[in-house]
């Protein structure tokens, strides 16, 4: 049998539900074709979305019009913003999701999209007709005809579990792995490698012993992910807890390291760097008595736990020794071991912008298939890779981020420019531009596109008109309001800071970082009254984003500057321009790498591993020519 649509995705993980969602929502007829409907959006380690630079990709997918920050919003059971001790370009939210409903309110966003349908089945082969895409063959023998297909197959394409020695087939614990895409596409000329990465294990909670722990509280103020005017807090919010292994521990695990699959031979792929096994820990840390864990609950009616910072594939009974060395876990019960994974990915500066491939048309990848690790860099990626699968369908212009515009510009311009030696994660510290890259700001950055776009409603628009006229009338206000003297200096000194000589604006006293808004309007009731205007509903958020944009004016200004002054770079295209084999003052180097990569701007270029600026002048001498 053949069925017809638009766009086609194969997988339902996090980027696979944020590009059907988006195609569809854009007006593609869409199909999500999973191998386990029960399964949508699992989370297949920590049941946790956000943290340092994550919680940005969120928020931004949340701009956009994606569902990520709506879903964890709605199944949270805790929820922190990091960094809080750092300035706001740093911080960055995180919440705990309760694991089963995650999945539950994933699986309600998806059957009531329209245009979108889904079907359980394993993909087997690609349609591929004339150098492009056409559809898809199912291991039940049913042929998808569709214009773009996109592939968010996570750790599936051959995976290979491991405990110890044993082995055992699957793209997760209890799910079968994917054959037969990997050996097709290689065929096809692109390029794939594997990737490892692992799970810790999973502690049933009536086994603990809580009071050899630490307490870690959550916190209940405004923030969340979505910038929608939606309920907040819908579940019983819980703790987390922390403790210590420690050196009996340490000696346990060194007994199992010649039975560890990183050590004995068996894993020969690359593991993720920042969250490292715990075998990887004693090992490459091997001065260190000690390193934290983080015991987080698995959902609001579950005994289980996961312990963070404990992942690791070790035989189980070494790691259920190790575990009963910790106070906490004397008398441990597991509910399974941790394992590692090793799956297929592709190269992904094979890759274009908008994450079509440059070998099929309208063959989009996106997720851990480009070697990223993380749910929320596959859910961004998916996004981009949704939005342009449409587009690809029903014509328009690719839809590309920069690097100055949001995190996700900075992940797939990093993806396609520069490659991975080691599954990708975010960090603040990959973005230039973080400033301007905030989790208070992203939907002024990128909700307008959205909208332009088709994607964004019409009421998240109205909600982000009606935030911006509210904080750019407060900021009016505190540019122009004058303070005088002797009605402020009592209470300014009573707030520790030095009381005025002369009169100044407003705000100049928000630049003083012992003030806030809230603060300076307990001592002037016009800013009060000011504040009493501002939407009851999100008043926080508004009061917040506008003291930002105050406190940080001069930091914002200047980065703006130095992104436009490297934007002119960027609209400079040499894609297709040159024959850099022909040009002999190039490096070998940059030649090479010019030609597998083939950038689209100077820019872009510049950003290529091993090119020199030498060589960026040579090409724009000859782009003057």
């Amino acid at each position: 049998m053949r069925f017809d649509y638009d766009v086609i995705v194969v997988g339902a993980g996090h980027a696979g539900c944020e590009a059907a969602a988006a195609a569809a929502n854009l007006g593609s007829r869409t199909l999500l074709i999973t191998m386990d409907m029960n399964k949508i959006a699992q989370m297949s380690c920590n049941p946790a979305v956000g943290g340092i630079a994550k919680g940005q990709i969120v928020r931004e997918i949340d701009a956009m019009g994606g569902f990520m920050g709506i879903v964890t919003d709605r199944t949270a059971i805790q929820f922190r913003m990091l960094n809080r001790s750092k300035g706001p370009a740093m911080w960055s939210p995180r919440a705990q999701s309760d694991r089963a409903r995650f999945i539950e309110t994933w699986r309600h966003v998806l059957e009531n999209t329209p245009n979108l349908w889904m079907w359980q089945d394993s993909v087997n082969e690609l349609i591929i007709e004339n150098g492009r895409v056409c559809g898809v063959k199912t291991g039940m023998q049913v042929e998808f005809r569709a214009g773009a297909v996109v592939l968010t197959n996570g750790t599936f394409l051959n995976g290979l579990m491991h405990i110890g020695r044993t082995q055992i087939r699957g793209g997760r614990i209890s799910e079968p792995a994917s054959t037969g895409l990997t050996e097709q596409l290689v065929s096809l000329g692109i390029r794939s490698s594997r990737m490892k990465t692992g799970t810790p294990v999973r502690i049933d909670s009536r086994s603990v012993h809580f009071e050899d722990l630490v307490e870690q509280p959550g916190e209940n103020d405004f923030h969340k992910f979505s910038y929608l005017d939606t309920s907040h807090r819908e579940l019983k919010q819980l703790c987390c807890w922390t403790c210590f292994t420690n050196e009996r521990v340490h000696e346990i695990l060194r007994e199992g390291l010649p039975d560890s699959p990183l050590y004995n031979g068996q894993i020969k792929s690359i593991g993720p760097r920042y969250c490292p096994s715990i075998e990887t820990k004693i090992v490459t840390f091997a001065d260190k008595t000690q390193h934290q864990l983080f015991l987080e609950p698995e959902g609001e009616n579950t005994h289980e736990l996961y312990l963070n910072g404990f992942s690791s594939s070790l035989p189980l009974q070494i790691q259920l020794r190790a575990l009963q060395a910790i106070p906490a876990f004397r008398d441990v019960q597991i509910y399974r071991p941790g394992y590692a994974i090793e799956y297929d990915f592709f190269d992904p500066t094979q890759l274009n912008h908008n994450l079509e491939t440059k070998q099929i048309k309208n063959l989009f990848f996106a997720g851990q298939i480009n070697g990223t690790t993380g749910y929320e860099e596959a859910g961004g990626q998916g996004l981009v890779a949704g939005i342009n699968a449409h587009i690809n369908c029903h014509g328009g212009n690719p839809f590309v981020l920069g690097r100055d515009e949001a995190y996700i510009g900075v992940l797939i311009d990093d993806l396609v420019t520069k490659g991975v030696d080691e599954p990708y994660r975010m960090f603040t510290s990959r973005a230039e531009y973080r400033i301007l890259l905030r989790q208070d700001d992203a939907d002024m950055r990128l909700t307008e596109k959205s909208y332009q776009l088709g994607l964004a409603n019409e009421y998240r628009y109205h909600l982000l008109q009606e935030k911006k006229e509210q904080r750019d009338q407060l900021i009016h206000f505190c540019e122009n309001y004058s303070v005088k003297p002797q009605y402020i200096n009592a209470g300014l000194e009573s707030l520790g800071t030095a009381p005025l000589a002369h009169g100044c604006k407003l705000f100049d006293l928000v630049l003083r970082p012992q003030l806030d808004l809230y603060k300076l309007a307990d001592l002037i009731p016009a800013l009060k009254a000011e504040l009493d205007k501002v939407s009851l509903s999100r008043k926080e958020e508004i009061i917040e984003a506008a003291e930002i944009l105050m406190k940080y004016s001069g930091y914002i200004k200047r980065e703006q500057m130095i992104a436009d002054k490297i934007n002119r770079l960027e609209n400079i295209r040499i894609k297709g321009k040159f024959d850099y084999n022909s040009i002999q003052s190039l490096s070998t180097e940059a030649r090479q790498k010019l030609c597998r990569i083939d950038p689209e701007t100077i820019a872009q270029a510049s950003r290529i591993p091993g090119i020199s600026p030498s060589d960026i002048n040579i090409l724009l001498v000859l782009m003057g020519r």
